[in-house]
């Protein structure tokens, strides 16, 4: 036998073995993180440098009003959810078991829809201030204050009773989670309900309530058509601004970098806190604290404060809409609302549908190749969630139109017939931001699902002859097929309320519902908008069915 020297092997040719499917995960990684790279590099190499104008002028005043609708909805979302979550889960009084439901309702309303539906009930024309000139026989708005309802005030009301819910349901979890005995020590010490709230179960709920309040004050920086309703000036509002109707796509890329430094910000801040506040129950044996039954005028009370956020952010906006929408009937068979409608469940569809299968991929992919890279982009894809749609538009349209115009010379030189924007000038924008952005959302289920199958499924499906593929399809489909359909339901809720992204990368003459109600209520024409709210909303109440089934 021929012996092969050492110094032989070590100038063997090194071979690269190319799985295709960690090939794939990582070509899947690099569609999602391409748009966000795209905006740094668009923003630090611009056309015309506008960053010094932007900071002489307009740029600290977008800042510092994102960072006080970000602090002050992220306050008071954070103390509605807290207090409406602790009340919930530690007393018993009248209602409560349909409220503890209701109180995730708000889900089901997108912001800008909350907006319309709350000037349209406040301003002068509307039912309070008439019932108030008509009961105390006032004339005209000189002879009566009312607070201005298109301010920066109203907004934070607006977006807090929106998004409180996220808050909600992680405190909630945390507070059902935690032991009786602290409390019932506490107690025992003379400590009233106030005190073991604010020292027992606040302390040890805080990373839940803190990421809670993270995804709250990120949905306020992606927030567009709110702020834009009650004409409030914010990076968001800016990046429109600049690139709309300045025309500049490089500033506009340098204020949605600010934005994305924002993101990040929250992002670290919140893993931080994560880690700096983490509490471990040390009994073997976990009991969860009881509830108090509370009676009479507590009981009421309970009740009340739990009510006021579901009605601020579910009864009044639906029941406003609804209103406008019965008294519309004509509206619902207009052609451009089925023309929108028709957008909407395409366009939304195939997004869901691309995002999972590419999400199922990837997670596969990464569990096959077993390298360190694909495991280090795999969280790195989660930031397409908390990147405002706004930015994801800046970063795929100003790319995708400089491809889109070399494709159509190159097949206008081959075939000498014009053939127009293929990729720009249809959906294929539209549909490339909704997988970016809600990536994550089929990325998460498909991980988590994938994780609680046990490994000698698959090992002995292999054992027996069955290729990667038919694991996959034979194996792990069955066993995630309920996750992974839940995941496709959330993605497409999410792709019917999107706006910002939609009103960037939307073709000439194309609509979805989000864009149409957006266009009609900033024309004042909310009875025309309404049905198509109604729409939205009904989407978005069999997400919030999902959630309810979920966190039970």
């Amino acid at each position: 036998m021929k012996e092969t020297h050492p110094s032989s092997r070590a100038f063997a040719p090194f071979r690269v073995s190319l799985d295709p499917w960690s090939v794939g995960a990582f070509f899947i990684a690099l569609v999602v993180l391409g748009p966000i790279l795209a905006v740094v590099w668009i923003a630090f190499h611009p056309v015309e440098n506008i960053w010094p104008h932007l900071l002489s002028t307009t740029l600290p005043r977008y800042v510092r009003t994102t960072l006080i609708l970000m602090m002050a909805v992220g306050l008071l979302a954070a103390t509605i959810g807290a207090t409406t979550a602790w009340l919930i889960t530690r007393y018993d009084f009248a209602g409560r078991r349909w409220i503890e439901w209701a109180l995730l309702l708000p889900l089901a309303i997108p912001a800008y829809v909350g907006a319309y539906a709350l000037v349209d009930f406040l301003e002068y024309a509307g039912p309070v201030q008439t019932a108030m000139r008509d009961l105390f026989g006032w004339k005209t708005s000189k002879d009566y204050w009312f607070p201005e309802i298109r301010s920066l005030g109203a907004a934070i009301v607006v977006l807090a009773a929106a998004l409180f819910p996220y808050v909600y349901i992680l405190a909630r979890a945390a507070f059902r989670e935690q032991s009786g005995a602290g409390e019932e020590v506490a107690q025992s010490l003379g400590v009233g309900a106030f005190g073991r709230f604010w020292r027992v179960g606040l302390p040890l709920a805080r990373p839940a309530i803190a990421a809670g309040t993270a995804i709250v004050m990120m949905e306020t920086v992606n927030d567009f058509g709110t702020v834009d309703y009650f004409a409030v000036q914010t990076l968001t509002t800016g990046i429109f601004s600049v690139w709309l109707e300045s025309n500049n796509a490089g500033g506009a890329a340098q204020i949605a970098t600010v934005v994305l430094m924002l993101v990040i910000f929250l992002v670290t801040m919140e893993k931080v806190s994560r880690r700096k506040f983490q509490f471990f129950s040390l009994s073997t044996r976990h009991r969860p604290p009881e509830r108090t039954q509370l009676r009479g005028a507590t009981s009421v009370l309970a009740f009340v404060a739990c009510f006021i956020p579901f009605a601020v952010g579910f009864v009044l906006p639906f029941g406003v809409i609804l209103n406008h929408a019965l008294s519309n009937g004509d509206r619902w068979t207009d052609p451009d609302l089925v023309r929108a409608l028709g957008n909407t469940l395409r366009v939304g569809g195939i997004a869901a549908v691309l995002t999972v299968l590419a999400g199922v991929f990837m997670v596969y992919g990464v569990r096959l190749s077993g390298r360190n890279l694909p495991r280090l982009l795999l969280p790195l894809t989660t930031i397409g969630y908390a990147a405002p749609g706004a930015v994801l538009g800046v970063g795929i349209l100003i790319p995708l139109a400089s491809l889109d115009h070399t494709l159509a010379d190159l097949v206008e030189t081959i075939t000498g017939r014009p053939t127009g924007l293929l990729l720009t000038g249809s959906a294929f924008a539209i549909v490339l931001a909704y997988c970016v952005r809600f990536f994550a959302i089929a990325q998460g289920a498909a991980d988590g699902a994938m994780g609680r199958v046990p490994p000698s499924l698959a090992m002995a499906a292999r054992s027996l002859g069955r290729s990667k593929g038919q694991v996959l399809r034979e194996v792990y489909a069955p066993l995630i097929r309920g996750t992974v359909g839940s995941a496709l339901l959330l993605v497409f809720v999410d792709c019917v309320k999107e706006l910002p992204a939609t009103m960037l990368l939307r073709p000439f003459n194309f609509d979805t519902l989000a864009t149409q109600v957006h266009d009609q209520a900033s024309l004042e024409n909310l009875g025309d908008a309404s049905p198509g709210a109604i729409m939205i909303v009904l989407v978005g109440l069999v997400a919030v069915a999902l959630l309810a089934r979920a966190n039970r």
